[in-house]
This record gives C-alpha cells, structure tokens and sequence, in this order.
C-alpha cells in the first residue's frame, strides 16, 4: 500500500480556464448605454475567447438589452448609474444589472396591443428556454439585482425515437 500525500487531481481540474471571471462597468442611466452595454458584453465575451454558441450569444445579448432597458426606464430618478457585471464559468456565464432602485420587479405577460411591459417575462422566457435560471436580488445600498444565467451551449434535445 503506497504512503505519502494523497494525489493531486490534474491541473486541468482546478486551474480556472483562460476566460473564467468576473467583469463589471458602469454606466449612465440613459437609453445610449443599452447598445454600448450590448456592445460591451459581446466584445467582452469575443476577447476573452469564451466558447458561448451563437443562439446563447443572441438570447444573452437581447437579455442585457432588456436588463439595461429595465434599469434606465424605471430606476433613473433613484440611480444615476447602474452596474453590469458578466460573471463566467468553465461552461455557464451570468449576466447581472444593478441599480439604486429598492423595488423588486415581478415578470407581466402584457396584452396583445400593449406597448411594452413585456421585459422581465421575455428574460425569464429566453433563460428558461436556453436552460438558465434567472432571478433579482436584493444588494447592500437597498437596491437590487437582476440576473440571468445561462449555459455556455445549449440544451440538447434527444433525437426523435424511429418506429
């Protein structure tokens, strides 16, 4: 029976890959700062080289477009500035906008005709289809969080069974 310390598992298991992290920026709360968001996440995610396919690229990004939308339209009197911040993982990455703003908004399907209001239903509907979760959090100034998490590919179905 060999002695010694245990073995180490391989570096590849616990070494944090190249574009594992955590990056956050600010913006004015102003309709310009939801493209320059938009932007900002997508060319981070390009920089750092993250394995993201392209239908999760497309559903994150109109994510953070609504996120920031949200922010500005119904959190500016109250902040200012709001936050992004893109967590990423080996195979997931998270998206979160913050501001200053204490209420915590509930997901309303809107009526045919509406004008807008749709929102926080459509990133519940667009994380839950990728296989994500999404949820709002409270931070420490009494404002509040949205996040949505999604997987790096996405869910893959079983082929259909042949009779």
């Amino acid at each position: 029976m060999p002695s010694g310390p245990p073995a180490e598992p391989p570096e590849e298991l616990t070494s944090p890959l190249a574009y594992e992290g955590v990056w956050r920026f600010t913006a004015p709360a102003l309709e310009s700062s939801v493209p320059q968001a938009r932007h900002a996440v997508r060319d981070l995610l390009a920089e750092q080289r993250v394995p993201v396919a392209a239908e999760i690229m497309d559903g994150l990004l109109l994510i953070v477009s609504e996120l920031v939308t949200n922010a500005v339209r119904h959190a500016a009197l109250l902040s200012p500035r709001i936050a992004v911040q893109v967590t990423i993982g080996a195979n997931w990455l998270r998206v979160a906008v913050e501001d200053n703003h204490p209420y915590r908004p509930k997901a309303l399907e809107a009526e045919q005709g509406d004008v807008g209001g749709r929102g926080l239903w459509l990133v519940k509907t667009l994380t839950a289809e990728a296989g994500g979760k999404c949820d709002v959090e409270n931070t420490r100034n009494g404002g509040k969080a949205i996040w949505a998490e999604l997987p790096l590919t996405p869910l893959t179905t079983s082929p259909p069974t042949l009779r």
